[in-house]
């Protein structure tokens, strides 16, 4: 294990904070367990690093991807165990989908260390919902959806725009536009998508 709390918190601390997704701030994170869904590409990993950073004491924090070659021959079950009795308080399980029985294993983590925070993610809501043991009812679920026009603007330029509700939009578009219009050049930045 000591080898993986190295590798976690290499991966932690070397992670940039400049650009987030919308959804690291809007996760509960005092939720025991939290599942995110996202599409391939979409930032899980990224955004589970980030989130550790932020807000986790790195010493009690540790990051896998359910995929590593630890996994072969290891249990994550027993790794959570050994984590939590040695002081251990926010597991982070990327890909958990790779993982077989990732399910059955996540319940009884949740079922027999009440202490550890677990946060995981899947390309799927559907495995998470389908999977052996029914954790819907344990899981606190977001979605991560793909990067918007707004987020790309961010991450291209470092030009952060407000966000506008539909009500908004429909009662102050002129002045919403002009103010847009300001500041980037839409048609200009559709082409480079």
């Amino acid at each position: 294990m000591e080898e993986l709390k190295f590798e976690s918190q290499q991966k932690i601390a070397t992670l940039s904070l400049d650009f987030q997704r919308y959804l690291v701030n809007e996760i509960d994170l005092n939720n025991p367990l939290i599942a995110i869904k996202g599409a391939r590409g979409s930032g899980k990993t990224t955004m589970l690093l980030q989130i550790a950073k932020k807000n986790f004491d790195l010493e009690r924090t540790l990051y896998v991807s359910l995929d590593h070659i630890y996994f072969f021959e290891n249990k994550l079950y027993y790794l959570a165990k050994e984590f939590s009795d040695t002081g251990g308080k926010h597991l982070l399980l990327d890909e958990v989908h790779k993982y077989p029985n990732w399910s059955r294993e996540i319940k009884l983590i949740y079922d027999n260390f009440p202490s550890l925070n677990v946060i995981f993610t899947s390309s799927s809501m559907l495995e998470i919902y389908k999977a052996e043991s029914d954790l819907s009812r344990r899981a606190v679920s977001y979605n991560l959806k793909e990067l918007s026009f707004r987020e790309f603007i961010e991450f291209e330029l470092g030009i952060k725009l407000s966000k506008y509700s539909f009500e908004e939009i429909v009662q102050n578009h002129n002045q919403i536009a002009s103010n847009l219009l300001q500041k980037i050049k839409p048609l200009a930045l559709f082409q480079n998508i």
